[in-house]
Parts: structure tokens; sequence; C-alpha cells
């Protein structure tokens, strides 16, 4: 195949990627559509809640998605699984999809290389590896219930991507043309996969406290179970229902950054200087991007210090992971908008 051939294929799967995204992004909302359906079939059981430790006050909207599903029946039961599996298909197809995009795009190159030499092709890679790390740990972590987030934010990057960083292909500048390119890229994208769905955890905390603290101030003083479990397990309705409870989110956010900082620090404070030291003589330049690549070591080596020494958990510690977030995409693509004298143009 030509250059131009290969071009156009990386161009097509990106396209089609795109469109799997959204169908799988779809097929997640109707499995949790399916549940949103049937609070009325959870009434007939109002009448009974005295006898399972519930109160017989409840109503029907107060039944959590997953009392619902039970008490709607195997038909329920059976479209919920069905969404799920086929959003978890359409995902891995999309992913498929995403890798033959970015083969394309570095055989597309004369001398074929890496795809990873202008922004567009960082953005491609960085929202391919946010898919691919979700798919790795899917099974590990039961994580199907983050497949609406992830396809839906994925959707958003590929968008953007096209609309707005696009650029032909074009061999690599001087300066990229070395095998530091490979592990400082695969490292800082593994790193910059693992925070992302490490924020989507910490922001569906924030969501899920921010929801049961709601719940729990709505129940009427005497209406709770005379044991006290309405109060320790308020009501959460629609999607905030089915993700773990806190205590499981807080674990899991921690998880993810504890893998992902020492991953960053080898490609930030590592990788990244030996080959600023190859590439221009110098290991530190206080460029923009270097900067921030600090700036975000920083927030996420306070967050993992504080939980390792002071008990850091919770809505702090979910916040705290939401700025170093905030400062890595920045540092991703936002400098871009705001800097034209950095070294690091070409990403």
């Amino acid at each position: 195949m030509s250059n131009e051939a290969w071009e156009t294929l990386s161009n097509q799967a990106v396209g089609f990627c795109g469109i799997l995204y959204f169908l799988a992004l779809m097929a997640h909302l109707w499995q949790w559509a399916s549940l949103r359906k049937v609070p009325v079939a959870a009434a007939a059981r109002e009448t009974v809640g005295a006898g399972v430790g519930r109160s017989p006050r409840r109503t029907a909207d107060a039944w959590t998605e997953a009392e619902v599903a039970d008490a709607a029946g195997e038909d329920t039961r059976r479209r919920v699984a069905m969404g799920e599996r086929l959003g978890i298909l359409l995902t891995v197809a999309a992913a498929a999809a995403h890798f033959v995009a970015l083969l394309g795009r570095g055989l597309a190159a004369e001398p074929a290389r890496v795809p990873w030499g202008n922004m567009y092709e960082f953005t491609l890679s960085g929202s391919f590896f946010v898919t691919l790390t979700y798919l790795v740990l899917l099974r590990k972590f039961k994580l199907g219930w983050l497949g609406p987030i992830v396809t839906g934010f994925v959707v958003t990057v590929l968008m953007v991507d096209v609309i707005w960083l696009y650029q032909p292909v074009a061999p690599l500048t001087e300066a990229l043309n070395s095998y530091w390119l490979v592990i400082h890229v695969v490292s800082a994208v593994i790193a910059t996969a693992a925070f992302t769905l490490g924020g989507f955890t910490s922001i569906l905390f924030l969501l899920k406290e921010r929801a049961e603290r709601k719940a729990r101030a709505a129940v009427p003083a005497g209406d709770a179970a005379a044991d006290g479990s309405d109060a320790e397990a308020p009501v959460v309705r629609g999607y905030l229902a089915r993700v773990p409870d806190l205590v499981g989110l807080d674990r899991l956010t921690y998880r993810l950054h504890a893998f992902a900082f020492p991953v960053w620090t080898f490609a930030v404070l590592i990788t990244g200087p030996i080959w600023a030291h190859e590439a221009w003589s110098r290991y530190w330049n206080w460029d923009p991007k270097e900067v921030w690549a600090f700036i975000t070591w920083v927030v996420y080596a306070a967050y993992l210090h504080a939980r390792a020494t002071a008990g850091f958990k919770g809505r702090n510690a979910a916040i705290l992971a939401l700025i170093g977030l905030a400062t890595l995409w920045f540092n991703f693509i936002g400098i871009n908008f705001f800097s034209t004298s950095s070294m690091h143009s070409y990403a």
C-alpha cells in the first residue's frame, strides 16, 4: 500500500472507531435505562417492606435500582445483561479499529515511524490507552459500570482531536527521531490512562457521596429501621446505585493512582530528562511542558503521601486527585494554546 492509502485507512479507521464508541455508549445507556423503566414494578413489594426489615412507608421510587431489577423479573435482568455485554463487545471492536488507525498513521509516513509525531497523534494514542487500560482491568475490578464514562470520554476526545488537532502525516522532527521517544511516550500514556480512570472514579465518589448525603437528609427521622440500617445505607437511585460503595470507590481510586505514579515518575523525571539531554544538551530546560509535568507529579505525590501517612481518604482525597487530573490534561493539551515558546511545540 502507498503512504497515501495508509493515511486514508487511518482516517477511515478513526471515523469507524468513533462510531463504534458511540454505539457502545448507547448500549450502556440502554442498559441503565432498562432499569429506569420499571420503578412501578417495585410498588407491589411496598406492603411487605416491614417483613424484611424495611419501612412499609417507603414509596416505589425509593427502591434501589438493584431491588427494582429483582422486582421487575427475568426480562429486565436479561436486557441489562445484554446491554452490558453489547457495550463491552462494541468497545473491544472500537479499540481494535482505534489500533488500526494508529498503525496506519505510522505506516503512512516515509520512512515508517511510531505514530507520535504531533498533537493529533499523541491524543489519538492517549485515548486508545484509556480504552485499553479499561479493558485490561475490566474483569479484575468488575468495571462494567465504568463503561458509559469511558466510551463517552473517548468519543469526546476523538471529536476534539479530529476537528481541532488534525494534521497531515509528516516525518518526525529531528528532536523526536530517537528511541527515547518510544520509552518516554509509552510510559507517559500508560500513566495518563491510569490517572484518567482514577479521575473518573474520583468524580463518581464525589457524586455518590453527595447523593447519599442528600438521600440521608431526605429520610424522615422516624422512618429509619430500628437497627439503623437505613441510616447506614441511604437509598441512591439511577446510575450511581450501580457503582461500588464509597469504600470500594475510594480503594479503587487509590490503587489506580498507586500504579500510575511510579510510571509517571519514570516518564517525567527519568526518561524525559535523559532524552532532553540527548536532544538539547540539558537535562532540564524549564520548558512549560516540563514545568507542568513536574507540577502534576507534585500533586499526585502529595495525594499518595497523604494517603500513606495521614489516612487521607474520602472526599478530600478525591478532590486532590481531580486537581492532579486537571494539571495532567492541561499539560497534555491545554498548555499548547497558552505557550508559543515551548520546545515541545510539536506536542
